[in-house]
């Protein structure tokens, strides 16, 4: 305030109350020319000077957005004979000019830029499988406070905002079970003469349940449009074990209305037929089979000529599994190298992996070489029996003939007697040859496959000399199974399928699997291997008998993921 005597006070500023700039132009004008000031208080930049001829002093700076001037009478009537600062045409604020000639407050009362904009929105949310519909058909998965659900929402209002422009946009948080998304816009527009006026204003989605039309045909019992047969003629499912594990590590399970176990194989349903071709298209990329492709004409509209077909995908897997003894035609033992035609399988993946026990000979056989010169297994897992090492020779120096294939590595050949364990207190002992001379020692265990007293009936074994065959094929070294089930301390996933039945035979088949994964490290590769955190540590045992175990390095993590309060990253709750 002016001091009453008319004399400027202390520290030669004049300061004068807010409310002075509440008079009228017109008692503004009337007041008394001042000289003009040493220093301008005016609210610009702090390092120029003013057309007063003044310094800048930032600390007389007030509030921009609200265009109003410093509270320096003195440096207001300068500026504003030098045409820095107007009146509003309707309140008659000082503010800088503008194109529009009013002050913000006034310019927002006259005009509303999200006009036409709509505050609330319906989006369309399906509760079986939580997915929103992006109109006009598409059904996509966005959790809450994603990039997805933000875009999705944009596109609701995006008609609407064609006339402004979008600064800025962002979730405010709601209550999960509100059913509600709220969402903060910042828009500008160009309005009177020119000048931009930005504004903020949130926008109100409310989620509106409505079943999409996938989950409609489920509850309507017509759900799969494409259904994809997996099936393999044998005795064992090893090879069902390894592929359902490749799928959890691909997630192709994910696009699967329902999965169905039965007694050969496994059907897997789909609701389009490119899902089912996908599948397809893994499978003969992962294990040698073949397939066959048939569709059913379920309706037909004569009117649009539209056609609603049911496709059914045959995928047959060669029947032969892991430690299956095989025998081999003439011409294709010819065509892998000259190598025997008993044969032992280590390992089935895209191809089958096979070696000659008599010479360490490994040769891969493909689908397509195995559909056109086909071998069946000549014993299945039931009919191993156990063996007792009695003796071993290794053989260092084997040559082979002409034209010859590949030897493995791994292996070691070796000349054994073993007995049976059954047969121990008779002296009938066998002699053979093998490829787990690495492996084995006197006394060990070992399982095999009696030749000398078995009735087989194969093609190409029934045309093979008598002479040729041996007494007993091994196939692998014997583990106590009990102890080796109780120091696993590792799991595996599962699909959740439905059975038609379960055989009493399938936990013996699966204890089996894991013990290949424990022998193979090849094979583990393609699989995902998890820690049980359930299982009790168990000490290193003294009499520990060499079992393959699976290190901690090679094991994952299961991770668990739960939101209970249904923050950022979560799906949306429906309960």
């Amino acid at each position: 305030m002016r001091s009453g005597n008319g004399e400027t006070p202390p520290g030669g500023k004049t300061q004068v109350a807010r409310s002075d700039f509440r008079l009228t132009p017109a008692a503004r004008w009337a007041e008394p020319r001042p000289p003009p000031p040493s220093r301008c208080y005016c609210s610009r930049g702090p390092e120029n000077s003013g057309p007063c001829g003044a310094r800048h002093i930032p600390s007389c700076h007030t509030d921009c957005d609200s265009l109003l001037l410093s509270t320096t009478p003195l440096c207001w009537w300068w500026c504003l004979q030098a045409q820095l600062v107007n009146l509003c045409c309707t309140c008659g604020v000082p503010i800088p000019p503008n194109p529009a000639n009013m002050c913000v407050a006034c310019l927002r009362t006259q005009v509303d830029i999200s006009e036409g904009i709509p505050k609330q929105v319906t989006v369309q949310f399906c509760k079986q499988c939580e997915r929103y519909l992006q109109p006009p058909t598409t059904w996509m998965s966005c959790a809450l406070e994603s990039r997805e659900l933000l875009s999705l929402c944009l596109k609701k209002v995006k008609s609407s905002m064609s006339k402004v422009r979008l600064i800025d946009a962002g979730f405010l948080w709601t209550e999960p079970h509100s059913k509600r998304i709220k969402l903060k816009l910042t828009i500008q527009k160009e309005v009177m003469n020119g000048a931009i006026l930005q504004q903020v204003f949130v926008i109100e989605f409310v989620i509106q349940y409505q079943m999409c039309d996938d989950c409609h045909r489920v509850e309507a019992k017509d759900f799969w449009k494409a259904v994809v047969q997996v099936r393999q003629k044998t005795a064992h499912k090893k090879t069902f074990y390894y592929l359902e594990q490749l799928i959890l590590k691909h997630k192709l399970h994910q696009n699967a209305l329902n999965i169905k176990e039965i007694n050969e194989g496994i059907d897997f349903y789909y609701s389009t037929k490119q899902h089912a071709q996908k599948m397809v298209d893994f499978l003969q990329c992962t294990v040698p089979c073949r397939s066959k492709t048939s569709q059913r004409l379920i309706s037909h509209d004569i009117h649009s000529n539209t056609f609603n077909y049911k496709s059914t995908y045959s995928m047959e897997i060669v029947p032969v599994c892991k430690d299956n003894v095989v025998c081999l035609s003439p011409r294709l033992a010819q065509s892998l190298g000259n190598m025997g035609q008993l044969c032992v399988c280590t390992r089935v993946t895209s191809t089958i992996h096979l070696i000659d026990p008599k010479t360490l000979q490994i040769a891969e056989v493909d689908g397509n070489t195995y559909w056109r010169n086909p071998f069946n297994s000549l014993c299945n897992p039931r009919q191993l029996e156990e063996f007792i090492v009695m003796d071993i020779d290794i053989i260092r120096d084997q040559k082979l003939g002409a034209g010859a294939g590949l030897r493995s590595n791994k292996h070691t050949l070796a000349e054994l007697w073993v007995q049976k364990t059954s047969e121990m207190d008779t002296s009938q002992q066998y002699h053979c040859r093998t490829f787990l001379g690495h492996l084995l020692n006197i006394g060990d265990l070992v399982m095999g496959f009696d030749f000398a007293n078995s009735n087989i009936n194969d093609e190409h074994l029934n045309k093979m000399n008598p002479h040729h065959l041996p007494d007993v094929v091994l196939i692998k070294k014997s583990y106590d199974r009990s102890r080796r089930a109780k120091r696993r301390n590792w799991k595996l996933q599962e699909m959740s399928k439905d059975r038609e039945g379960m055989d009493t035979d399938d936990e013996r088949q699966y204890q089996d699997f894991l013990e290949d994964l424990e022998e193979d490290p090849a094979l583990r590769k393609n699989v995902n291997i998890y820690r049980d955190v359930s299982k009790i540590p168990v000490e290193s045992d003294t009499d520990d008998d060499g079992a393959p175990r699976i290190s901690l390095t090679e094991m994952l993590e299961e991770l668990s993921l739960s939101d209970a309060t249904g923050g950022e990253g979560a799906d949306m709750m429906t309960e």
